[in-house]
């Protein structure tokens, strides 16, 4: 018994849910920056600290296009020196369903990655 297969939608780019979302957390970045924010830093020096590697202009366009797209907030307190905290928007929570599913997957495939027989010395 041959199986029907349901008809594939083909969206425009600018139409698509998959390449809008892809557009959004796209990037090596974003999605660690979210999972971080998620774990209490949300400092940027806090971030760029935990983000070896980046930028302080990425870390700030990052943070920049986040904030454009809804995803964070951005507070500025009034002290010197001067002190900003990033937050997650309800948009932004709402991605992070999406995305703590790719760090257990991480997580996961971390464990199968391990050797399996260590070397004594």
């Amino acid at each position: 018994m041959k199986k029907e297969m349901s008809p594939v939608l083909i969206y425009p780019p600018a139409l698509c849910p998959m390449a809008l979302t892809l557009n959004i957390i796209g990037g090596k970045w974003k999605p660690m920056i979210l999972h971080l924010i998620t774990q209490g830093v949300n400092r940027f020096s806090l971030l760029e600290k935990q983000l070896p590697g980046i930028s302080r202009k990425m870390l700030a366009n990052q943070l920049r296009e986040l904030e454009q797209d809804e995803l964070l907030t951005r507070e500025i307190f009034a002290e010197i020196p001067p002190r900003v905290e990033y937050t997650l928007t309800a948009q932004g929570h709402s991605l992070i369903a999406v995305v703590m599913p790719l760090y257990d997957w991480g997580v996961q495939h971390l464990a199968h990655k391990q050797p399996r027989h260590s070397a004594v010395i």
